[in-house]
């Protein structure tokens, strides 16, 4: 689908993420992580494609988070595997913030 075309869903206000952190949300079915990294909301899959584990509670620095079950890395931006054992990405999503409410295109 044409991210531009996307409908965009509300998700958590702002004021709820402070910049260094992540959190998890349910939004159409799907599990996402809302990670502000250096004043930027970037939303992304909240499932390791290597071992399909939760990634909301692994560390995030320097743009990326790292899985908390075997350390793949993934890019905050593209959502590629930065390090193995992960080779695949993981899917990300077009993200504004309106009114003060972030909201994710699904």
């Amino acid at each position: 689908m044409d991210k531009d075309a996307a409908s965009y869903i509300p998700l958590l206000p702002l004021a709820d993420i402070p910049d260094g952190s992540v959190h998890a949300v349910e939004a159409a079915g799907r599990s996402i992580m809302l990670c502000h990294f250096e004043g930027r909301i970037h939303a992304l899959d909240n499932m390791c494609s290597h071992a399909q584990e939760p990634l909301a509670c692994g560390r995030m620095r320097l743009g990326w988070i790292a899985c908390p079950a075997h350390g793949a890395r993934f890019d905050l931006e593209t959502g590629e595997a930065l390090t193995g054992p992960a080779s695949d990405p993981i899917a990300t999503y077009a993200v504004r913030v309106a009114d003060g409410m972030i909201e994710v295109a699904i």
